[in-house]
């Protein structure tokens, strides 16, 4: 199956460079408000703060995710046609057997998380499980077994921690940037320019994070869905489930923006975005991809 996972070394140095530009967004924001309110300690913070973030994406995003979103594990003797279908898909892409949890909602969706794949987890919905057929339930579980082939989920659930760090940051010290500092009055037109830059950056990098994530998502669902069609052979049935999942119009009620591009599926329902903040490609778009592949 090697020939499925083109990508993965590729995304390894995305994850890389997602925390590389992260450690400096932070460090570049603390620095300018260190010297703005004459306080070091604000870089010292920025610093040792990215680095323990870092950290603690790399070792316990997928915790966090899973906390996030009530998942509840499951054994064989719970599910086990669930369990099974799994099994034998890992065997065919030659990947080692996810946990597998449960979130229970009505909405059909599902999600992959974990640093690698020897500590994945495949979590699916209560409302896939009822309302899709073994075929497009597969569909779905060889598309998120194909985000652990192409090492792309340590990249998605990294970002819910790191943008959702940036965005607590940077509002923080948007509110303490509208405050004129002594130092400002002492600095005179390079500490306005200073304190002015402070609020830029406190405004847009929570934006730029956004829009990576976003970036990322998008790119990293076409190549799931291509992936995951190879590992079943049979591209209709992750096709007709996103048919389904798409025309489902039950609420997820645990997911939010944060970790929203970690679903197979956009979980918001009747939400109007323009293209640029979806976190998902249009469903439309990847059904047409899939019906067109010759396997």
């Amino acid at each position: 199956m090697a020939t499925i996972y083109t990508h993965a070394d590729s995304n390894i140095r995305k994850t890389w460079l997602l925390f590389s530009l992260f450690f400096v967004l932070v460090i570049g924001i603390c620095w300018v408000f260190s010297y703005r309110f004459n306080n070091q300690f604000i870089l010292v913070f920025g610093v040792v703060f990215s680095g323990l973030m870092s950290f603690i994406s790399y070792w316990n995003s997928d915790k966090i995710v899973l906390a996030m979103t009530r998942a509840i594990p499951i054994e064989k003797k719970d599910s086990p046609e669930l369990y099974n279908l799994v099994e034998n898909l890992c065997i065919t892409a030659g990947l080692p057997l996810p946990r597998i949890f449960i979130l229970d909602e009505a909405q059909p969706n599902a999600f992959a998380t974990g640093r690698d794949a020897n500590h994945a987890v495949i979590a699916v919905t209560r409302g896939l499980l009822e309302k899709l057929e073994k075929p497009e339930i597969e569909g779905v579980v060889a598309h998120e077994l194909s985000h652990i082939g192409n090492k792309d989920m340590l990249l998605a659930t990294a970002t819910v921690i790191l943008v959702g760090f940036i965005s607590l940051l940077s509002n923080w010290f948007l509110r303490s940037g509208f405050r004129r500092s002594g130092r400002d009055r002492e600095k005179g037109e390079i500490g306005g320019i200073l304190a002015i830059l402070g609020i830029i950056l406190a405004i847009l990098s929570p934006l730029f994070a956004t829009l990576l994530q976003l970036s990322i998502s998008r790119k990293r669902e076409f190549l799931a869905d291509a992936s995951g069609a190879l590992l079943t052979r049979f591209p209709e049935g992750l096709a007709s489930a996103l048919e389904k999942i798409a025309r489902d119009q039950s609420p997820l009620t645990v997911a939010n923006d944060v970790t929203a591009h970690l679903y197979i599926a956009n979980p918001f329902r009747g939400r109007k975005l323009s293209s640029l903040f979806m976190t998902h490609p249009p469903v439309e778009e990847r059904i047409r991809i899939l019906r067109e592949m010759n396997l």
